[in-house]
């Protein structure tokens, strides 16, 4: 807990026990869950957490900075601890989120013009098959 403790603290956010438990799911699970995955984790455990507690504490995450919220789909909004720039990959057959690293952190933008417009975000995402499904469809 005091990793996430010291996570929110670095992005300006009050610690509070519900806030330190979904920030060191996020922290913990790379999974890119949802917030009622978050949700039905962390509830069992923590009888007074509430739906609109998750709810509130990703929205608090995502504009401070400290997680970003992934929408893949137009289904389900994922969340990720890893803001630092790099893809996502969603598999079509298994729906797992993968995070895809480039060798260069690049924050331009090409080919588009922005005429003057500063850039604050961007957002990769690929869709397809990851090579786990492919594999068992191979075998």
């Amino acid at each position: 807990m005091e990793k996430a403790a010291t996570y929110l603290i670095n992005h300006r956010i009050r610690p509070s026990v519900q806030r330190m438990a979904i920030m060191k799911y996020l922290l913990e699970h790379k999974t890119h869950p949802s917030a009622d995955e978050i949700y039905l984790a962390l509830s069992p455990s923590m009888v007074s957490l509430s739906k609109t507690t998750v709810y509130t504490t990703l929205k608090l995450l995502t504009d401070h900075g400290a997680a970003q919220m992934i929408t893949i789909d137009e289904h389900n909004a994922c969340f990720d601890a890893d803001t630092s720039t790099h893809a996502h990959f969603l598999c079509k057959s298994c729906g797992n989120i993968y995070d895809l690293f480039s060798q260069k952190d690049s924050k331009e933008v090409l080919p588009f013009d922005l005429e003057g417009h500063d850039v604050t975000e961007m957002h990769y995402y690929y869709k397809g098959f990851c090579k786990n499904c492919i594999s068992r469809k191979d075998e």
